[in-house]
């Protein structure tokens, strides 16, 4: 998404047409009384005119005044039509802007679910990210901007211009005079704009994760106990006022335009009021038209201050966000061609490198490693050796900066990620505490079998949860926030690992989800997994060597490289990094009660 250029031309034309496939029949209702809105204005003016020059002739003697009676029935019935339109339109404007809020999001989390997972490490994505999401309402608003601009402004405009021009050619000046200090306003907003939205976007993302943490329930404890939140409130003030003054800068600067600019409007609804008078009295036009347009002089001048300040004003205030959001709309996304998994052919990476976004070091260096069709093997190495940035490459999550990774004979660099996400289950170390039911946090990993309870409560027991015992159920609500109960970080861990074996899969993955688990209920959880997966391939990544034992063999990676293999014996007989580590936990396993 870097460098990519989008004129204004283009981005109005995206948006009205996004818009327009959103809410079609909402889009047409509002087009039409924005249209019969603004001819009800200029009909408005001709029937005050005509009112005001029956009663000028009715004064002279010359009608009666029941003659005014009509005039006064026609302009009474007109000003009511066009302020129902204006409500009905307003009306609309916030239907559209509700409804539309909810599909463009869901357009936007589809366009995400297509990304790749390693776009997700990159700052740059991230703000991109940040910044399309706060383009969501302003896309629907701006659109709406652009319509009314068009068939309620232009219409007015056009039809005002045509009757002015229809009295005196030179009136049409009005509309001039009070157009053109208006439109010299706006023109200093848009890069005020644009440049604010552009800065803030990060700021932005720093303010919500400080907001965060001062106030979400999973914050709370560590924050308190360890009197960290003076500490946190600190950077969310100091954001805070760093987002706020930008925002004052720009519109400071455009308050003080804004004003002298007024002055001017002033002075042209003077020259206005001047050109009236001198064709009234040269009889030129008659005094009713004098009237009418002179009492509709105010709303002409108002109207096109409207037309600036808030249609305009609106599309250059909101177009930054509404770029971004387009931006990621048309950016490019993971593709590539079906496939079918054969596990039986194992899971190969062959001479696989990565490196992530923003990054000089390879996390990943010339890594070769083949999973044979029911092989549990274990992963094993110090915090950022890359056995986490492995599993991702071994599962699809991530694509190889350079080698190949053969997922069940699906390259992962050609296969669709849909694709290659079949038959793949995997339970990770940041493994999420979904707010829903006990049953639906399990069967959330299958949603296209339906919900099984007999099956939820047989992958549950596997893992160590009984609901027959426990004052729990499967329609327990996992959330206090909800009106349900919490559970141990122990209890999370083991049913973030039933969801992923309630899974139906062929290749599954551990990635030290059992970190708040003892040593022995670890053991307990991994002979038991070992068991569930036989003649599946199995991927456990531990820092505890214990566990490792389990594994028909065991990779040794050090510093972003495969450096050993083999099993628990022949890594043991040889030094290696495997054996140092080995050595320094050995304490660990010398508890009688521990059995590995």
């Amino acid at each position: 998404m870097k460098g990519e250029k989008y004129s204004f031309i283009k981005i109005i034309v995206l948006t009205v047409k996004m818009q327009f496939k959103a809410v079609p029949g909402h889009m047409i209702v509002f087009l039409l009384l924005a249209f019969l809105e603004a001819l009800g204005l200029t009909i408005r003016v001709a029937a005050m005119q005509r009112l005001f020059d029956v009663i000028a002739i009715a004064a002279e003697g010359k009608r009666d005044f029941t003659d005014c009676i009509m005039p006064l029935f026609v302009l009474v019935v007109v000003t009511c039509v066009q302020q129902i339109m204006n409500g009905m339109k307003f009306f609309h404007w916030n239907v559209i802007v509700d409804k539309s809020a909810g599909i463009n999001n869901k357009k936007l989390f589809e366009k995400i679910q297509n990304f790749s997972a390693e776009q997700f490490e990159d700052a740059f994505f991230l703000d991109s990210l940040n910044k399309a999401k706060e383009g969501i309402k302003p896309l629907t608003v701006t659109s709406l901007f652009i319509m009314n601009l068009i068939f309620f402004d232009g219409v007015y405009i056009v039809s005002m211009g045509a009757y002015l021009f229809n009295l005196k050619p030179v009136l049409p000046l009005t509309l001039l005079l009070a157009f053109i200090p208006a439109f010299l306003s706006q023109v200093f907003r848009i890069k005020g704009f644009a440049k604010l939205e552009e800065q803030s976007a990060p700021l932005r993302r720093e303010y919500d994760y400080y907001k965060k943490i001062l106030n979400d329930r999973q914050y709370i404890k560590e924050t308190r106990t360890l009197g960290a939140f003076v500490y946190f409130f600190k950077l969310f003030n100091d954001t805070l006022i760093k987002l706020t003054n930008k925002q004052w800068e720009i519109e400071k600067k455009i308050v003080v335009r804004e004003q002298l600019l007024n002055s001017v409007t002033y002075i042209g609804m003077g020259i206005s009021t001047y050109l009236l008078f001198v064709a009234t009295i040269s009889g030129e036009i008659s005094v009713g038209a004098f009237a009418a347009i002179f009492a509709a002089l105010t709303q002409i001048f108002d109207i096109m201050q409207t037309i600036m300040t808030w249609d305009i004003s609106g599309i250059n205030k909101d177009i930054g966000k509404v770029t971004n959001l387009i931006k990621i709309y048309d950016s490019a996304e993971l593709s590539g061609l079906s496939g079918t998994h054969d596990f039986s052919k194992g899971i190969i990476a062959k001479n696989v490198g990565f490196i992530y976004p923003g990054r000089n070091e390879m996390a990943l260096a010339n890594v070769s490693v083949t999973i044979r069709d029911g092989e549990f093997i274990a992963i094993v190495g110090e915090n950022g050796s890359g056995k986490s940035t492995l599993v991702k490459i071994l599962t699809g999550l991530y694509r190889p900066s350079v080698g190949t990774a053969i997922i069940g004979e699906l390259d992962s660099e050609v296969i669709a990620p849909r694709y290659i996400y079949n038959e793949i289950s995997g339970v990770f170390q940041d493994y999420q505490r979904y707010k829903m039911t006990l049953a639906e946090n399990v069967s959330i990993s299958e949603i296209g079998i339906g919900m099984d309870e007999l099956r939820i409560k047989s992958t549950l027991m596997d893992v160590g949860i009984n609901t027959k015992y426990n004052e729990i159920n499967l329609n327990t609500v996992l959330s206090p926030e909800f009106g349900g109960i919490d559970l141990s970080g122990g209890q999370w861990q083991r049913l973030a690992i039933a969801r992923g074996l309630y899974r139906h899969y062929k290749f599954i993955v551990l990635d030290e989800p059992t970190a708040a688990i003892d040593p022995i209920e670890e053991n307990m959880i991994y002979t038991q997994f070992k068991k569930l997966t036989k003649r599946k391939c199995a991927v456990v990544i531990t820092h505890r060597l214990g566990t490792a034992k389990l594994a028909d063999r065991i990779v040794v990676m050090d510093n972003g490289r495969i450096v050993d293999t083999g099993t628990h014996e022949e890594l043991l007989s040889r030094s290696g990094k495997y054996k140092d580590m080995w050595n320094a936990q050995s304490i660990w396993y010398k508890r009688e009660d521990i059995k590995y």
